[in-house]
């Protein structure tokens, strides 16, 4: 992961200049509201940059909460932004594949970072991580880029995805719980495949 890169994309770009912006994050929302999740429970979002997920957790009730992402200046845009309320949010300013966590979690939640790991190499540190992350009964939930997605984001080439390619790389130590494919709406009001797949940890 180029953290130059990433540093300059927050630092010169506004919410509604990144393709990946979304105002309310439906589909993620709707697919944790299916996995019957405490509040209690630890929850992570992997390459947050300044989604809104954390501020809906948050408003529901959720009181254990993280954040990682590659950008110092994407988490600090996200600590602004949620004002008293980043008081009660861990920040983790971490690559994804060089993370090493300090807890276990309840859930994973990573939408189109994992698409911006093209070397089996990186794949592997990611796996490594995300299986020493979730407790045993917990959940990795994932979106990338489809087969019929963009082939590259924000200048860099990416990875595409099928549900299949996604089931065979986790298959190891997660079982899968479903997967559907959704069509992202750019803030400019183009379209971008995507496919989410969500697994629990065996």
């Amino acid at each position: 992961m180029d953290l130059r890169h990433w540093n300059k994309i927050y630092q010169n770009k506004s919410d509604k200049e990144v393709s990946w912006f979304q105002d309310v994050p439906t589909e993620s929302l709707q697919f944790i509201d299916e996995l019957n999740l405490d509040f209690d429970d630890n929850i992570i979002d992997i390459g947050a940059g300044n989604s809104r997920l954390v501020d809906t957790l948050f408003d529901r009730g959720f009181r254990h909460l993280s954040i990682l992402d590659i950008s110092t200046f994407a988490n600090e845009k996200a600590r602004v932004r949620l004002g008293d309320k980043a008081n009660s949010i861990k920040f983790i300013t971490s690559d994804v594949t060089k993370f090493s966590p300090a807890e276990k979690y309840k859930l994973w939640h990573d939408r189109a970072t994992f698409h911006f790991l093209t070397t089996t190499e990186e794949v592997e540190k990611y796996l490594n991580v995300a299986q020493q992350a979730i407790m045993s009964g917990g959940f990795l939930m994932i979106s990338t880029f489809s087969k019929t997605g963009p082939k590259k984001c924000s200048g860099l080439p990416i990875t595409q995805y099928s549900d299949s390619d996604l089931k065979a790389i986790f298959q190891e130590h997660f079982s899968s719980i479903r997967c559907f494919e959704n069509q992202h709406r750019t803030p400019w009001g183009t379209t971008q495949d995507f496919v989410y797949c969500g697994f629990k940890r065996r």
